[in-house]
């Protein structure tokens, strides 16, 4: 017995004497720091250093990492005016020469989301309204000339495309999953100043009636957007698109803290119309509506305090043919209940056009459905 013990004791000291070693020399092999000890020879105390890999409690540095190279910068410009052809003539620059009054040209900045590999940025309309030349800025120093692709002047959302090669793309989000408190991150350009990521909640989802757009589902966010982060990202903290940033709400000009970004669902939606047609297709019918207010529910006896009301007709249009009359509540549209004009609106203009609908309209306190036919949407001009 005296013999195992004496063994036993032996490998145990070996063992230790083993890790000690170890442990001084080859730290990494045990998975630890290595531990300073007295002064470095420029007298300065060693300190620890946390692994690099690691990110620190409360960063989205992974989050802005993985999202910013995708976000871009755009450049865009149009002449003021078009000169007038007799300065272009000979007979005329004989005279002038040089001192010829050069033409002007009007810069403006934004953003854009790198969202194909094929080169598909989205942005925002009035970013790239009404411009001659358009150029993108990649985050990794690349510039590269856009060409237009497709607007949608109701959505305040454009597609425009460069034709460069290995390209980030930005991982799409799912808005429907947000809630209000959800951390997110504004990525853009603004002021000019170069890429910028700010930090933020979301404050209201589904916001509409601001009469920004005509078609309205904003995410509101308290994150910093400016004037340049028109077009940029707003994104979750594991930085997927929730978001394109496209207004905000101040009386000076500068982030107040109340800002709306378009969901990426309806992004993706006028993205791809935009890819295949070269324009958004939205359904319609032929109406103009009004939310019903407690105060107008009691006016007119409507027995219900929310919803659309069709308040005119266009004759011969989808609704008119189907038997739609102004005053009118409608109540549901594919089943799918209408809770306000906008409610009424995005559900007629997601349904193809030429397709069947059913709608549930409520006619003197008597629920009545029609069948129409989906109209196309005229298209608006900026």
């Amino acid at each position: 017995m005296r013999r195992f013990w004496l063994l036993f004791a032996q490998t145990v000291t070996i063992a230790l004497g083993i890790y000690v070693v170890i442990a001084a020399l080859r730290p990494a092999w045990l998975g630890r720091a290595p531990v300073p000890v007295g002064i470095g020879p420029d007298h300065s105390v060693p300190m620890l250093q946390a692994p690099t890999s690691l990110a620190a409690p409360g960063s989205y540095r992974d989050a802005a990492g993985r999202a910013m190279p995708a976000v871009v910068n755009i450049l865009t410009s149009k002449a003021m005016h078009e000169a007038h052809p007799l300065l272009k003539d000979p007979f005329f620059k004989r005279f002038f020469g040089d001192k010829m009054p050069p033409q002007e040209q009007m810069a403006s900045l934004g953003s854009g989301v790198i969202v194909s590999g094929d080169g598909y940025i989205l942005t925002n309309f009035h970013v790239v309204e009404g411009a001659d030349e358009i150029e993108v800025g990649l985050a990794d120093g690349r510039k590269a000339p856009a060409s237009m692709v497709g607007i949608d002047p109701e959505t305040d959302l454009a597609v425009i495309r460069i034709k460069e090669k290995n390209l980030p793309v930005i991982v799409l989000g799912d808005p429907d999953k947000a809630r209000v408190g959800d951390v997110v991150l504004a990525i853009g350009n603004p002021f000019g100043v170069g890429q910028t990521v700010t930090l933020g909640i979301i404050s209201a989802l589904g916001r509409n009636n601001l009469h920004i757009n005509h078609f309205e589902n904003f995410i509101q966010t308290d994150a910093a957007i400016n004037f340049g982060n028109s077009g940029g990202a707003l994104v979750d903290t594991r930085g997927n698109l929730l978001g394109i940033n496209s207004a905000i709400y101040s009386q000076t000009g500068g982030s107040v803290g109340i800002g709306f970004a378009i969901p990426v669902s309806t992004a993706k939606t006028v993205l791809d119309s935009i890819v295949q047609h070269g324009q958004v297709v939205r359904g319609w019918i032929g109406v103009e509506s009004q939310d019903i207010t407690p105060e107008l529910a009691d006016n007119f006896g409507l027995g219900r305090d929310h919803g659309a009301i069709i308040a005119g007709v266009v004759r011969g249009g989808p609704a008119d043919r189907a038997g739609m009359r102004p005053g009118d509540i409608l109540m549901s549209v594919q089943g799918k209940k209408v809770t306000s004009t906008s409610d009424m609106m995005n559900f007629i203009a997601a349904l193809p056009p030429g397709d069947k609908a059913r709608l549930t309209v409520m006619r003197k306190n008597h629920e009545s459905t029609l069948d129409v036919t989906i109209g196309r949407r005229p298209r608006q001009t900026p």
